[in-house]
């Protein structure tokens, strides 16, 4: 080779970048570096702040333990869905926490659910009258704190409502006081399982019924009252069988007392309240987001179905809603887990959710401050997480199939 040679291969080495920036140039190759520092970035910030929470406890004398979850609670609960007593440890009072979180925002949810729907619905009648109720009712509710609505009702209940002995009361068997409601407590006979059994039977007859209706309303145009059969079955099956076991099923009446209600199944005031203000201001945005669900739909769509001689009625449940879905879904996943999270103000009332025992008296006690953070922290996300999954699955089976 060649001075002149040599000399040209080393100028168009020195004007070659070198490896590393080769790599950065490449768009694919930046954007995963990019990743990987981020992550490596995270993961030493997280470091830093428990390394930095470590030294931090030790300096107080603290060690990081869940060994207090073993201690006895040593406080009472004032709603149990299981077995309970001030000797219970902290573990079980954390359950119970739990559970009554869950309560809340099950019966929130479907509650909220059942009553934004209808609200959206009558938000768009032709009645001026019934839509102009329903338009102040949801402007007025949700323009106004969800914790000033839970106090409120508490407030309408303890301070408003009649003492146990004068009661309003449903038949001689249902008690409203400001004690709470109060309901009849069911007593389970031995044959009443077949009767539960019956019940999943009718489900699984129903869904079974519903999507066969769907199939022969597509290939031939016959429709079937779905709603009426599915309400037969669900119905008519375990009554059917609750009668032939005989009835297994007896209820407790309570009564009245000396000085308070004897018997029965009681909601706690601050379960009612809670329930009811969730749901209430919850339902007021479910009505705009169905309202807007619904306003989204082709004009069209109404015309054409009604032009054929289907009911407004009909179109609605058959033509508008299931289009309307599409739209609602993901909006409404939002406002559960709003509905979810909000039910952590309970505390102000006296509510014992998983804020008030795990987060509240067990932290004070032990002096456990980050772990029962940590605790109802990831509980409140395990409950998000779980609502989202599901939303995420029925919104898959609500979308569009493409063909």
């Amino acid at each position: 080779m060649t001075t002149a040679e040599k000399l040209a291969g080393e100028t168009r080495d020195a004007g070659e970048p070198n490896i590393l920036l080769r790599l950065w140039r490449n768009k694919d190759t930046r954007s995963v570096i990019l990743q990987i520092l981020t992550v490596a970035l995270l993961f030493a910030f997280l470091a830093y702040i428990v390394n930095n929470a470590i030294l931090n406890l030790a300096a107080l004398g603290k060690t990081f333990s869940f060994d207090f979850l073993d201690l006895p609670a040593s406080y009472d609960i004032n709603q149990t869905l299981i077995s309970y007593t001030s000797q219970s440890t902290h573990f079980r009072a954390m359950l119970v926490g739990l559970l009554n979180t869950a309560l809340v925002a099950f019966f929130g949810v479907i509650t909220a659910t059942i009553l934004g729907f209808l609200l959206g619905i009558i938000r768009l009648s032709d009645n001026w009258i019934a839509s102009r109720i329903v338009y102040c009712f949801i402007e007025i509710v949700r323009n106004v704190p969800v914790l000033l609505h839970i106090l409120f009702i508490h407030g309408i209940i303890v301070h408003v409502l009649p003492s146990p002995k004068k009661a309003l009361d449903l038949g001689d068997s249902i008690f409203l006081s400001n004690r709470g409601l109060t309901i009849p407590d069911p007593v389970f006979g031995d044959g009443f399982s077949y009767t539960v059994i019956a019940f999943f039977v009718a489900i699984g007859a129903v869904i079974y019924f519903r999507l066969w209706a769907k199939k022969v309303r597509e290939s031939t145009g016959k429709i079937y009252p779905v709603f009426l059969i599915s309400t037969g079955i669900l119905i008519g099956l375990p009554l059917l069988v609750f009668v032939v076991t005989g009835s297994p099923l007896s209820w407790l009446v309570p009564e009245l007392g000396r000085f308070n209600l004897k018997g029965g199944i009681t909601m706690i005031p601050e379960f009612l309240a809670l329930w009811l203000a969730l749901s209430l201001y919850t339902s007021a945005f479910i009505a705009e987001i169905v309202r807007a669900g619904i306003n989204a739909i082709n004009k069209g769509q109404w015309e054409a179905s009604q032009a054929v001689g289907m009911k407004r009625n009909r179109v609605l449940q058959l033509v508008i809603i299931p289009q309307a879905l599409r739209i609602i879904i993901p909006p409404l996943t939002s406002q559960y887990l709003n509905l979810t999270k909000n039910s952590s103000l309970a505390i102000a009332i006296g509510y014992m959710d998983i804020v008030a025992t795990i987060g509240g008296i067990t932290m004070m006690q032990t002096g456990k401050e980050m772990e029962t953070m940590i605790l109802v922290m990831a509980i409140y996300l395990s409950f998000s997480l779980l609502i989202s999954a599901f939303m995420n699955w029925y919104n898959k089976r609500m979308k569009l199939v493409e063909r």
